[in-house]
């Protein structure tokens, strides 16, 4: 299992849509075969600053999903809304407490 840690920027009048999208589509996103977590996290003194922490079973579970009509779906309403390029992160956990 790894953890997959998404950071998007959006313009500030595009937050309200953003907020809108993610609460239809994050059921079918936690519920995509191999997605075991999924939280939505906003920067505290970044308003327009948002990150996605998913965790999934393996990455070719990860790559199913951003190959799949959801991802696409999600993607192509998202990506618009960035003021910034979104960044990536897939990391392994070496400690939990």
């Amino acid at each position: 299992m790894f953890t997959r840690i998404v950071k998007m920027e959006f313009k500030a009048e595009n937050v309200t849509a953003f907020l809108e999208n993610f609460e239809t589509v994050k059921d079918k996103i936690r519920n995509f075969p191999g997605c075991e977590f999924l939280e939505l996290y906003r920067d505290k003194n970044e308003e327009t600053i948002f990150f996605t922490y998913s965790r999934w079973n393996d990455e070719t579970h990860l790559e199913n999903y951003r190959h799949s009509e959801l991802f696409k779906e999600v993607w192509s309403k998202t990506k618009p809304m960035f003021r910034h390029k979104a960044q990536a992160w897939s990391v392994d956990t070496l400690v939990s407490l």
